[in-house]
């Protein structure tokens, strides 16, 4: 991919690779593959592909090399890149249009937390004060979100660090050193202490999974809070909070994150539940379906870090039914595993052509990928 590179750009994007790879093994910053990352070098964008995780930058080729100037001219067209290049990510309008060299977004735990409060802004001026940060109501990823960020851009164009209300955070730099250690800044400004959950009820989840080839205990012990903790139950039981909770339920689905009574009947449990990917057992803690895919069980995780830092108090900002529909169907392709995965890790997708068979400026635009 990178043999007619430069040998100044292949640094640039080894560093790139290493930065991405450090991010994407923080589960507090990425879950599965989520998060993406870019670099601009000589008018060409190379961006992290639709599907891979960042964390496994360093052992895979992860980026795709896009002409920058074709991205923009398919945006004036209003054509997402998303819909036009193969495997490119979601986001890649939003780091087409930032002005940045280097570019990280991530779908922090501590960020979320803060930005799925209807009082976010207000909040955040006082945490990020001194930053050059600005606040971006929720709108959806791609072609939408990019051009809320083009507006704000516009009449603020030294801002290198943005909020995305019930999403996450991006934050732009010359360099990847500088975007780490802003990113790193960022991070301790917004750094919310966990509530302590109560003890899991190991005894009655082992009850349910003993007598089930159906169930299975997750193997994160944090995700537990999400059925022992009172006040996480009454924030899931509210609605969907971010767009990655599409990835089990949609708007057809609103009961899926509502906790339900240790049973007294495993029979009628069994027969009550059975089309649902996850339990959250009220007082016990959380089952797993066995063949909830890695990329699942990675999303619950980051889901009970969000949950458990989001206060009784806090005024929330749920999705609509709406936002919530339209975050499903894009998920839909680019986060769930395919079923064939056995191997537990993301789905290998095609890989994309060299820069120089890049699509030229007269192909169409693809209809809606399959996953």
């Amino acid at each position: 991919m990178t043999k007619n590179v430069s040998a100044t750009n292949r640094v640039a994007l080894t560093r790139l690779r290493e930065l991405s790879a450090r991010i994407g093994s923080d589960p507090l910053l990425t879950q599965a593959s989520t998060g993406n990352s870019s670099i601009k070098l000589d008018d060409v964008l190379w961006i992290k592909a639709s599907g891979k995780w960042m964390a496994d930058a360093k052992r895979e080729d992860i980026l795709i090399p896009l002409d920058l100037a074709q991205v923009m001219e398919r945006m004036k067209q209003k054509i997402d890149p998303a819909d036009w290049y193969r495997d490119a990510s979601i986001e890649t309008a939003m780091h087409a249009v930032l002005p940045h060299r280097v570019i990280v977004h991530v779908h922090c735990v501590n960020t979320i937390a803060w930005a799925v409060r209807q009082d976010a802004p207000a909040q955040l001026e006082h945490q990020l004060d001194g930053l050059r940060w600005r606040w971006i109501s929720y709108v959806s990823s791609g072609l939408p979100l990019a051009c809320e960020i083009e507006k704000v851009i516009s009449a603020s164009p030294d801002i290198d660090v943005l909020v995305l209300g019930n999403h996450g955070l991006v934050i732009g730099g010359d360099n990847c050193g500088a975007v780490e250690d802003l990113l790193s800044q960022v991070q301790q400004r917004l750094a919310i202490c966990p509530r302590q959950a109560d003890p899991t009820d190991y005894a009655a989840l082992a009850e349910i999974a003993d007598g089930s080839s159906s169930w299975d205990l997750p193997n994160d012990d944090a995700v537990h809070a999400l059925g022992t903790d009172a006040i996480s139950r009454s924030v899931l039981s509210g609605g969907l909070l971010y767009p990655c909770q599409s990835m089990f339920s949609n708007s057809s689905t609103p009961g899926l994150f509502h906790s339900v009574p240790c049973p007294g009947l495993r029979d009628r449990w069994e027969s009550r539940d059975c089309t649902r990917p996850f339990l959250i057992v009220e007082g016990c803690g959380v089952m797993v379906r066995r063949t909830m895919t890695h990329a699942q069980r990675a999303m619950m995780s980051g889901l009970a870090q969000v949950i458990q830092r989001i206060s009784s108090a806090a005024p929330l900002r749920y999705l609509t039914e709406e936002e919530v529909a339209n975050s499903s169907r894009m998920i839909a392709c680019r986060y769930r595993e395919r079923p064939d995965q056995t191997n537990g890790e993301a789905a290998q997708r095609d890989r994309p052509l060299p820069l120089r068979h890049q699509p030229a400026s007269g192909r169409r635009p693809r209809q809606a990928r399959s996953c």
